[in-house]
């Protein structure tokens, strides 16, 4: 974090060249600095032993045990038919369980020696299970005894820091290498103002990083955490605090609705009355558009809480204002669901200079890269001559010949789906820079709100309109009980019957080439060695077999845009009784006759995007049902995350429980895929107050010193966060 030459020198020099190339290769560690900054993950003590009993399988784990017994076996094999194959067996305890170790062949010799009955070490090791039994073959090991000099110096103090590690660095040799580093600490440049610091009673930053790796008590662990959330929290938020400030010495066009215009006519007609929610946060929309610096909103609400109809009407009091208004959507199928509803919304007012048009009547134009040469043609001249106050599209809007008359606002729908490139490009379409709103469904709890999108005032819808209907959610587990999958179909069959609609989801389309487009795979899809089920097989067999007889059909992100955009006219229209869909259908689809959804190997979604899915049912008067289909299980992460779900229709409690199950990283890098997190002590769901604390602290020292002339130190740090990729996750928002 820290740019000082002592900090910024390269690990092969200290470190040597091969041990700088597994931390370069496997732990993104390139410099001093870097390797200062890779924190213990816990600290084991010498007295208290790790719990053999909850090792997790198949992870690299680092324990503290006590050798209990070592046999040493000779047995015939292929390599040494004469009985001649060695094969070490010690036994390990820490008072919780007992572990296994084994050595074979040559790889006895040492440990036979070193390791009897009654030694302490580490040991570090994948754990497997081979008869039923946990046990680690040939763990690395480190003994613990004080003889050797270089030993008791490395593990002095009661507190065994144990580092993330990997099977090609152990955490002892991870210790051992920042032991050669720890003296550079005394030189990094502390980023935190002093009043800042000492008003907040927190230590110095050398002494927060030699606390952290060579702590000799837990008072020294909590003094170095608190320190180090802080310099993580607060350079972050100096970063947004920076960009908000920027932001708001732009100049923009103020855009208020005239009383009588297409707003005021728009609102008459509504055949229903608006939310509370839905009053109070177009107010606040209102009054950012009012003023002469761009609006920079973040408006997130539940699946279903109207948020269409918050944006349509601040896209009115634009053109109100003599302004253009463009919607970025991140599909076509969602671009062309929008356009369908703004224009059914608004009637005649969307037909302006049409026969039959209303008199303050503006004209709503969709463009997506699939449009036809003359369509697009017409579109491109109502832009650039201001016909058209509304322009509805994908990321076609964002190219070089469209040309708009006067763009004053941006509504961005399902923000991570939008990098900050594509974002300054259409704000670079506007004369002055439009003022933003970015939508999403995705319900952000507020310390990550704060975070992620920090450059952005975040208003939240929470109100479900009047006439919407609950959603019962339930699991299916179709390895343990079959006849569960049989019930979920009759029960789409009885919601047909009814008159009612329903979805089939899937997480594969069924057209891929086998292997070539295969993903890593997690664990659990390891486990289950078979494929996850696809749109085109599933529709096959349904409608072969438990839905035989119902008019079925496929929708998928690689068929033609027209051909997707009739299967889901002909659905809105009534004319298909289910739809068999990828992810396609996860926003914005809107068809409040269908009132049942079959999520397939639903353990292969997210939480959230679990949560987004089923918001496509009881969208109308009648109730929703989602079934979530897992083979996964019961005792599995996988069931308890859809258990999560089926419990609840809290979408910022369902948030939470995704955070907690994903890294951090995940989180503030939708963005940085890969990249190390520059989050590494900070929490972002438990450290609320650090973060809050964090952001108003820095929002006073950018507004008077935004240059941070004064603080050469921070701005050092912030450079540093600021690297391209960070950057770039960043300006995301």
């Amino acid at each position: 974090m820290d740019c000082v030459p002592a900090l910024d020198e390269p690990l092969k020099k200290v470190l040597g060249p091969a041990t700088a190339k597994v931390m370069a290769e496997h732990l993104g560690l390139h410099t001093v600095g870097d390797l200062l900054h890779h924190y213990p993950r816990r600290y084991e003590e010498r007295g208290q032993l790790t719990h053999l009993a909850d090792l997790p399988m198949d992870e690299h784990v680092t324990v503290v045990a006590q050798v209990a017994d070592a046999r040493l076996h000779t047995f015939a094999s292929s390599r040494a038919p004469r009985g001649k194959g060695q094969r070490l067996e010690v036994t390990i305890t820490d008072g919780s369980g007992r572990l296994q170790l084994v050595f074979f062949g040559a790889g006895v010799h040492k440990p036979h020696k070193e390791l009897l009955p009654g030694t302490r070490a580490m040991f570090a090791g994948k754990v497997s299970v081979f008869n039923r039994r946990l046990q680690l073959a040939h763990p690395a090991y480190e003994l613990l005894r004080g003889d050797a000099e270089e030993t008791v110096e490395t593990w002095a103090g009661a507190l065994i820091p144990i580092y993330p590690a990997t099977a090609k660095l152990e955490s002892w040799k991870i210790g051992k290498a920042l032991q050669t580093v720890l003296p550079s600490a005394q030189e990094a440049a502390d980023p935190l103002p002093e009043s800042l610091r000492e008003g907040r009673g927190l230590v110095p930053l050398p002494e927060a990083l030699l606390k952290i790796h060579r702590p000799h008590t837990k008072a020294d662990i909590e003094e170095a955490r608190a320190r180090l959330k802080w310099d993580e929290a607060f350079v972050l938020q100096v970063a947004l605090a920076r960009r908000r400030y920027a932001d708001a010495q732009l100049p923009a066009v103020p855009r208020r609705p005239r009383p009588d215009g297409i707003l005021a006519a728009f609102d008459d007609r509504l055949p229903f009355t608006l939310t509370e929610g839905q009053r109070k946060v177009s107010e606040e929309i209102f009054a950012d558009l009012a003023t002469d610096h761009p609006m920079h909103r973040l408006l997130q609400g539940e699946v279903g809480s109207g948020k269409t109809m918050v944006a349509l009407r601040a896209m009115l009091a634009v053109v109100d204002a003599g302004g253009q208004a463009a919607m970025l959507a991140p599909t076509e199928v969602l671009a062309q669901q929008h356009h369908r509803s703004v224009t059914e919304m608004m009637g005649d007012l969307a037909q302006g200079g049409m026969l039959g048009g209303a008199e303050n009547a503006t004209k709503v134009v969709l463009l997506t890269g699939s449009m036809g040469a003359a369509a697009r043609r017409q579109a491109l001249l109502d832009l650039a001559t201001g016909e058209a106050g509304i322009v509805i599209g994908t990321h076609a809007l964002i190219e070089d010949k469209v040309q708009f008359h006067d763009l004053g606002l941006v509504v961005v729908d399902e923000q991570h789906r939008f990098g900050v490139e594509q974002r300054d490009a259409l704000r670079g379409k506007g004369k002055q820079p439009p003022h933003l709103l970015v939508m999403t469904a995705t319900p952000i709890p507020r310390t990550v709100a704060m975070t992620v999108f920090g450059d952005l005032e975040t208003s939240v819808l929470d109100q479900l309109p009047a006439g919407r209907s609950p959603i019962a959610s339930h699991v299916v587990p179709a390895a343990d009980k079959p006849h569960f999958l049989a019930r979920a179909w009759e029960r789409v069959r009885e919601e047909v019957e009814k008159g009612h609609q329903a979805y089939v989801v899937c997480p594969r389309i069924g057209d891929e080439e086998d292997g070539a487009k295969a993903k890593k795979k997690s664990p659990e899809d390891e486990a289950e060695k078979r494929p996850p089920l696809s749109v085109l097989d599933t529709a096959e067999q349904l409608a072969r077999g438990p839905l035989a007889g119902l008019r079925v059909e496929a929708l998928h992100g690689r068929m033609h845009p027209d051909d997707k955009d009739a299967v889901m006219r002909r659905f809105a229209a009534g004319e298909v009784d289910v739809l068999v869909a990828t992810t396609v259908i996860e926003v914005g689809v809107n068809v409040p006759n269908a009132t049942v959804m079959v999520i397939m190997d639903a353990d292969r979604f997210g939480v959230s995007q679990l949560h987004q899915l089923r918001g496509r049912v009881g969208r109308g008067s009648a109730p929703g049902l989602c079934l979530l289909v897992s083979e996964m299980p019961e005792a599995s992460a996988a069931r308890q995350r859809l258990n999560a779900v089926a419990s609840t229709l809290d979408g910022f409690e369902l948030s939470r429980i995704d955070l907690e199950q994903r890294r951090e990283g995940d989180v503030l890098g939708q963005a940085q895929s890969g990249t190390r997190s520059s989050l590494r002590m900070l929490v972002v769901i438990d450290d609320e107050e650090v973060i809050a604390e964090a952001r108003e602290e820095a929002t006073g020292i950018v507004a008077a010193d935004p240059e941070l002339e004064r603080l050469p130190a921070l701005r050092t740090a912030l450079d540093a966060l600021l690297d391209e990729e960070r950057e770039q996750y960043l300006e995301k928002g």
